[in-house]
């Protein structure tokens, strides 16, 4: 280990036994459910039409830069590890780029799934890079490396959480309360490792993969304002209109 990772280990390790006793570790409190007098809001049931797409990319790919890894951290992958900031497919799109409904739902309130949201640490790099999540989701963070890793969120609207994960095997849930778009995640004791979260109040969202397509499904028909956010290159906004059952499309660009 190096003199500043075991130095950053310390420090974590540290302030993981402080949490453990009695410290805040930044967890969201579970609320109370509502009493007999306070009914739960209703939910919104879900629409018929889709919008669909892909976000392509103009000018020259940049090389993906080559992380530099601590030796453990190395001998966790049998590659090389590279940066996930931009990646230009093979077809010419992008990956990684949050897409999702920034206007137009009104007074909508939608469910809140059951099913958790799963972010890992493995190879000593956060899995997925970006990823969407409901306010109120629960997001499960794992630890697949046999070392000390942690979490650290840096928003601008929800609560910050900053806890240690030192063990392989060691699970963790978050919540987050407040809309917020984008929320940037980031380990102290390995300074590469940095994931984005897209927090929104309904399901309406996507994230470019291999092939640079998104797909937001069950829309109401109405008028919504679509925004892609992507880590380098911003945000871009367009309006549309669909109406029930439409299939629309829908493509975004960005450039060097």
């Amino acid at each position: 280990m190096t003199i500043f990772n075991r130095a950053a280990g310390v420090i974590v390790a540290a302030a993981f036994l402080l949490s453990g006793c009695g410290g805040d570790s930044g967890s969201e409190a579970t609320s109370s459910a509502p009493s007999a007098s306070t009914p739960a809001a209703s939910t919104t049931p879900l629409g018929t039409a889709s919008i669909s797409g892909s976000i392509t990319f103009t000018g020259t790919a940049p090389a993906r830069a080559r992380i530099r890894q601590d030796r453990e951290c190395s001998a966790l992958n049998a590659d090389p590890v590279t940066s996930e900031t931009v990646i230009v497919n093979e077809n010419g799109t992008l990956k990684n780029v949050f897409i999702y409904v920034k206007e137009g739902l009104g007074e909508y309130n939608f469910a809140v799934p059951t099913e958790p949201v799963v972010m890992d640490q493995s190879g000593c790099m956060y899995k997925p890079h970006v990823f969407g999540i409901q306010v109120g989701q629960t997001m499960k963070i794992l630890n697949s490396d046999p070392l000390l890793h942690n979490l650290h969120t840096l928003p601008e609207k929800n609560r910050s959480a900053n806890f240690a994960m030192p063990k392989q095997g060691d699970e963790r849930d978050q919540t987050f309360r407040v809309v917020e778009v984008m929320m940037k995640i980031k380990c102290d004791v390995h300074p590469w490792m940095s994931s984005y979260a897209g927090i929104v109040d309904h399901p309406f969202y996507s994230v470019s993969g291999d092939d640079g397509s998104f797909n937001l499904t069950q829309l109401h028909a109405g008028d919504y304002v679509i925004e892609a956010w992507h880590e380098e290159y911003g945000v871009a906004t367009q309006s549309i209109t669909v109406t029930d059952s439409a299939q629309v499309a829908l493509e975004f660009d960005f450039g060097a």
